[in-house]
């Protein structure tokens, strides 16, 4: 197919891929605990009725132990012709407070030229830019294929790892795909070429056998609370930037947005500094991140005067590629423990792990991609760096060090994902269709 044709299909193709993104969008995917499951393997079977939809020949649904199933396809390649994995996630982050989304949120809404959604973006919308990319050559495919869909990514990512490790065949592709990322900007295209790691824990601090009151304890008591407290400060500096030993700041060699963008879109109020040194990607991409990211602590609306006996955090650590998410969490543990007061008790559990990545310099892939990106936005894309983690790209290069990873997608940095009003330019949608579509067409081996 010509590039005209491939654009002509696509074209074609959206209402039929904005049909497929409603349906998909319609189905709350959660899959935390404490969530239904049964739209989880709901969306798996959906998912499944798509790719065989657009010509696959084999479609299963595999068990992942612990977790909901990966949906996979497969094509044979043409003779000659290289294969390609395509990976997205089917599962979508919980919606939050409900009052805080103008559409709700499972109940896809087209205002304009965008889809408000939770998943929407993350990662439905990237599920179908390769379904409806795939939907152009109508089951004649120009490489071989295997698609990976995973169902938990969101939550316990690490458990599509195990699956692919120990049957490393499955995902073994000259290519990778991973749909999961996105743009800086809306038409501003991107290559996301480094990842950060991640490493999260609950740490606890006991105090006390329980709480006692405020007026007849407070003063000599140990409020675990306040001991927590002093924890959690202890790891950064008045400036913001991370003061735990051995976790250094780092440097991204690429382009990095403004303060003044940054800003805007964190959406930092009027007077509030940001917090770091270095360049946006620098603090963002390419350095050490610690966040708190949740308190068990009575509530305002329910507090009583007492001295808290018990006190919970959970804390997130974002990794640069040249750290490791281990190391990290024992050093970041041990830090806290180190400066724990009074002598309170600290334990640790519920900890996870995820490995960074960052990508090789390229080969025929990595420049059939770029020139069919240049192809669908009318301009070359960039090197970006990504702060957030996909725990199975670390993987994927572990087992198939051959292979070259290609990381963009559907999102950009005021989609919203993970929060409230999530949404997809449908135009943003149609032009990784397009590069996509063009990549497939015109990528072979070396």
């Amino acid at each position: 197919m010509t590039p005209a044709e491939i654009e002509g299909a696509v074209e074609a193709g959206m209402p039929q891929a904005i049909e497929d993104l409603t349906k998909l969008v319609s189905i709350p995917s959660v899959a935390f605990p404490g969530h239904p499951e049964a739209p989880v393997h709901e969306a798996a079977a959906a998912v499944a009725d798509l790719l065989r939809s657009v010509g696959l020949p084999h479609v299963e649904l595999i068990p992942v132990e612990g977790s909901f199933p990966a949906v996979y396809a497969t094509a044979p390649a043409p003779p000659g012709a290289p294969t390609v994995l395509l990976y997205a996630h089917y599962d979508v982050q919980p919606s939050g407070d409900v009052a805080l989304w103008r559409t709700p949120p499972f109940e896809p809404t087209v205002i304009g030229d965008a889809m408000y959604g939770r998943g929407a973006a993350d990662d439905k919308g990237g599920l179908i830019a390769h379904i409806a990319a795939l939907r152009v050559f109508q089951g004649d495919f120009p490489v071989g294929l295997k698609v990976i869909v995973e169902g938990q990514e969101e939550y316990a990512g690490e458990r599509l790892e195990s699956l692919v490790e120990a049957r490393p065949e499955l995902v073994h592709a000259d290519a990778m795909v991973i749909g999961d990322v996105g743009n800086p900007k809306v038409g501003d295209p991107a290559l996301t070429t480094m990842l950060r790691g991640m490493a999260a824990f609950t740490v606890e601090v006991r105090s006390l056998g329980d709480a006692v009151h405020s007026g007849s304890f407070g003063g000599a008591a140990p409020d675990a609370l306040s001991a927590l407290m002093r924890m959690l400060t202890a790891m950064h500096d008045d400036n913001g930037d991370v003061r735990v030993p051995g976790l250094e700041r780092g440097v991204f060699p690429g382009e990095s947005s403004s303060e003044k963008e940054f800003r805007a879109t964190a959406g930092v109020l009027d007077g509030v500094s940001l917090v770091g040194s270095g360049s946006i990607a620098d603090r963002v991409w390419a350095s050490y991140a610690i966040t708190v990211t949740g308190l068990d602590v009575p509530s305002v609306s329910g507090a009583i005067n007492a001295v808290q006996a018990v006190a919970r955090a959970r804390v997130t650590i974002r990794i640069p590629p040249s750290g490791d998410a281990a190391t990290a969490l024992k050093t970041v543990s041990a830090f806290l423990a180190e400066n724990a007061p009074w002598g309170v008790q600290v334990s640790f559990d519920d900890t996870v792990t995820g490995s960074g990545f960052r990508a090789s310099e390229g080969g025929p892939a990595r420049a059939a991609i770029e020139k069919a990106m240049e192809h669908a936005f009318g301009r070359a894309p960039r090197e970006v760096g990504q702060g957030g983690s996909i725990p199975l790209v670390a993987k994927l290069a572990t087992l198939h060090p051959q292979a070259e990873i290609l990381l963009y997608g559907v999102e950009d940095e005021d989609a919203s994902i993970h929060a409230p009003n999530e949404r997809v330019i449908l135009g943003e949608l149609r032009r990784i269709i397009t590069a996509e579509a063009l990549f497939l067409s015109t990528y072979t081996h070396p």
